[in-house]
C-alpha cells in the first residue's frame, strides 16, 4: 500500500525514470503530485517557492485552512532538514533542495479521514562552499 507521505518522500528521492511509474501509480490512487527544486541561504525563499508552486498548480485555493495546512507541512519538513529550530542564512548554511507536494487521502482508500497535504524536502545543506554539504530529508503532513 502506498500512502501520502510515502509518495511525497519517494517523489523527491527517485530519478526521472523511476518517477514516471510512481506518478502513474499515485494518480491512479487519487493523489495529486508536484515536484520542484529550490536553493537558497534564506528560509523564506524556500517557503515561498513551495507555497507559490502549490498555489500555481492548484493544490490549495485561497481558503485559510488550506493555506494553513500547507504552511505547517512546509514548516515540519523544514524543521526536519534543519534538525530542529535552526535556520539558514543567519548561521551561514545554504540548501539545494528538491521538494514535492502531494494532496489526497492520508492512505489510499481512507476517504473518511478527509484530504491531507504533504511536503517533502530532500537535498544538500551545509556551509556555503562546494564540498562542505551533506544530505538532508524532511517530511510534513497536515489535514486540510
Amino acid at each position: 500500500m502506498i500512502s501520502l507521505g510515502k509518495v511525497a518522500v519517494l517523489s523527491v528521492l527517485q530519478t526521472e525514470a523511476e518517477e514516471i511509474s510512481l506518478l502513474e501509480q499515485s494518480l491512479a490512487l487519487g493523489y495529486k503530485v508536484y515536484k520542484g527544486k529550490v536553493g537558497s541561504m534564506d528560509s523564506a525563499k524556500i517557503f515561498a517557492a513551495v507555497e507559490t508552486a502549490a498555489k500555481r498548480e492548484g493544490f490549495i485555493g485561497s481558503h485559510y485552512r488550506e493555506e494553513h495546512a500547507l504552511y505547517h507541512s512546509i514548516l515540519e519538513a523544514y524543521q526536519g532538514i534543519c534538525r530542529g529550530n535552526a535556520g539558514l542564512g543567519n548561521v551561514l548554511r545554504s540548501a539545494g533542495l528538491l521538494y514535492s507536494i502531494v494532496r489526497g487521502t492520508r492512505a489510499a482508500g481512507c476517504a473518511d479521514d478527509g484530504e491531507w497535504i504533504a511536503v517533502a524536502l530532500y537535498g544538500y545543506m551545509g556551509a556555503p562552499m562546494k564540498g562542505f554539504e551533506h544530505e538532508v530529508l524532511g517530511l510534513g503532513m497536515n489535514p486540510i
